[in-house]
Formats: structure tokens, C-alpha cells, sequence
């Protein structure tokens, strides 16, 4: 059984294909980043536009390089939400044409469940977690935790997310003040590693509680190179080791403490900003204090990619899940907030 993921749903084209136990035969990105880094970030029509020009030779390469063909196909699964609607749309409308022409199954993924189940891939280094974990996603746009109680949708349900910026964009936007470029977080993580993060004592944002708030650190940072400027080299990497302080701090703390109130003894940290060797290393730490198990794919698991779209949608299938071709995208994901006393639904 061959899975082909499509993934459009921000800045990168993405296909894979992927067999019934997620091993991956191929994995293809197109990525955008000389488009967008003019700009200091993504723009939407530049992004949908980029994805309508490399879509077929980025699924072309991926069914090259797992040696088979689309009639060789189980199924098509898609990123449908949530994402830019315009760069959503052409991954949709190509694996909608692409299953009619070829009349195969199609199966519409939320991205957010692609990166909760990105863990399960293989090869891996490591043994994936048992249901139920808990799960921290944090990239660009999104920073929120999850209870993971199965590989579908409906079995993954939102304990608190972000009421401002994602944790990646507060990163993006930290590197902008500081003359860093675009994509700045990896820069902002290779920085820190030099610097001193004690250097800055920065107030850590909203600490109580299941929600995230990262806009206030970002005005910390506004401020400082409002009043003092961008400092030096050793200046800057100390910046930047106090910046990214700020942020993990509050991922890894809220992360264990969670997991210890929820009875849930596995983690996954996913998402983009997974790949940011700071956070790996306190959740790690505060995840071994604690008695906890960390699970954090390879960093090339943790940006966009098709074959974690593949894998959410080989489990909507294996689960009897298919959509028509009518499915249509949404700028939204579809995972439920979890109702308890005291916390309100969204």
C-alpha cells in the first residue's frame, strides 16, 4: 500500500509518498524562502503563485524517487486546513484533478495532525510514543498543546494555544528587529548557542495556566533596540540567548506541567520551531527531572513536508475515512478545544 502526501498550506510545495507502515519511499520540498526573504516574511499571493508553478514537477520528483507510478496508488491525501487560503487551494484543486483523472481515494489532512503524527515516521532513531501523549506544536503559526488520544482528528483535542503570536513568528520577528533576515529563527537558535542568556533577565510571559502569549517579549525586545540599538557581535549573540530563553522557558515548563495534570507520561514537541536546538535541550532536561519520555522528530520531520500528510491520511484511510471531490479548504484546523470546568470551549 502507497500513500502520496500533498502539502501547500504556507510557503513550502511538498509531495511524498509513504507505505502502509510509514515508511517514507520519497520526500520532496520545494522551498520559497529567496521568494519571500525580500520581504521579511511570507506573502500570501507570492506563496499560492510559487506553489502553482512547482506543484507538478515536485509530485513528479516524489513518484520518480519512490519508483512508482500514480495507478500505483492506494490513495491522495491533501492538506486542506489550516494554511493560507489562496496556497491551499492549489494543492487541493491538484490532488482533487489528479484523483478523478486517476480514480483514487482522496483524503483531505489538517496540517496540525500531519505535525502530531510526524513522530510515526520511519526510519526513525527511536520507537514512536503510545496513545495517549501529550503534544506541544509549536511553528510560525501555531503554538498550542494537545491531548493525543489516537491518530485521528477526533481523537486529538486542544488544551491551550496561543492568544497573540506563535512562538516561530515571535522568533521571525525578533530576528527582523535585529537586522538578522529571513527566516530568522534558525539564526536567533545559532546565535544563542554563543551568548549568554542570563545576560538580559526578559519577564517570562504568562506563566499560569494552558495558553501561550509571546507578543510581550517581542515588545521587550522593540523596546531594547529602540533605547540601545543592535548591539555588536557578543552583544548580539547574548540578545539572542536572552530572547530565546524567554520563549523556551515558557514551551518547556508549560509543556511538563501539563503532562503531569493530565496523568501523560510521553511527549512529542513538533512543528517547525522543534528543530530549535534550545528548546530540545530544556524539554529534554525538564522531561528527564520530571520522569517524562521526549519524542522530537529529526529536524527534517519538524518543518512542512509531504510525508507527514501522508501518514495522517494512510490513517483516515485505514479507518474506513475517505472525502468526496468537493472537499473544500479552510483557513482553520478542525481540532476541537477539550471542554472542562473552568475552561470554555472555542
Amino acid at each position: 500500500m502507497l500513500i502520496l502526501g500533498i502539502e501547500s498550506s504556507c510557503d513550502e510545495t511538498a509531495a511524498a509518498v509513504i507505505d502502509r507502515e510509514g515508511q517514507v519511499r520519497s520526500d520532496v520540498v520545494h522551498s520559497q524562502i529567496t521568494v519571500h526573504g525580500p520581504y521579511g516574511g511570507v506573502v500570501p499571493e507570492l506563496a499560492a503563485r510559487n506553489h502553482v508553478k512547482n506543484i507538478i514537477p515536485v509530485v513528479d520528483q516524489a513518484l520518480r524517487t519512490a519508483g512508482t507510478k500514480v495507478e500505483e496508488l492506494e490513495a491522495i491525501a491533501v492538506t486542506v486546513q489550516p494554511g493560507l487560503a489562496g496556497a491551499l487551494i492549489v494543492g487541493a484543486q491538484f490532488a482533487r484533478t489528479l484523483a478523478w483523472s486517476r480514480h483514487k481515494p482522496l483524503i483531505g489532512v489538517d496540517h496540525l495532525v500531519g505535525h502530531l503524527l510526524a513522530i510515526f515516521l520511519r526510519p526513525s532513531p527511536a520507537p514512536p510514543p503510545p496513545f495517549p501523549f501529550l503534544g506541544l506544536l509549536v511553528s510560525g503559526g501555531h503554538t498550542a498543546l494537545y491531548r493525543v488520544e489516537g491518530p485521528l482528528a477526533s481523537q486529538i483535542y486542544e488544551l491551550g494555544a496561543t492568544r497573540d503570536d506563535a512562538a516561530g513568528e515571535a522568533f521571525d520577528k525578533a530576528a527582523k528587529l535585529l537586522g538578522l533576515g529571513y527566516p530568522g529563527g534558525p539564526e536567533v537558535d545559532r546565535r544563542a548557542a554563543h551568548g549568554n542568556p542570563r545576560a538580559h533577565e526578559i519577564p517570562l510571559p504568562m506563566m499560569e495556566g494552558q495558553e501561550f502569549s509571546f507578543s510581550g517579549v517581542k515588545s521587550w525586545l522593540a523596546r531594547h533596540v529602540a533605547r540601545s540599538g543592535i548591539p555588536d557581535e557578543a552583544g548580539l549573540d547574548d540578545l539572542c540567548a536572552s530572547f530565546q530563553r524567554a520563549v523556551v522557558e515558557v514551551l518547556a515548563r508549560k509543556l511538563v506541567r501539563t503532562a503531569r495534570a493530565e496523568g501523560l507520561r510521553h511527549l512529542v514537541v513538533c512543528g517547525g520551531v522543534a528543530a530549535n536546538q534550545g528548546l530540545r535541550r530544556r524539554t529534554a532536561e525538564l522531561a528527564a527531572r520530571h520522569g517524562l519520555v521526549l519524542h522530537v522528530p529529526p529536524p527534517s520531520r519538524c518543518t512542512d513536508n509531504g510525508a507527514m500528510i501522508a501518514y495522517a491520511g494512510l490513517q483516515r484511510f485505514l479507518a474506513g475515512e475517505t472525502d468526496p471531490l468537493s472537499i473544500s479548504t479552510s483557513t482553520r484546523t478542525s481540532l476541537p478545544r477539550v471542554t472542562r470546568k473552568g475552561r470554555g470551549s472555542r
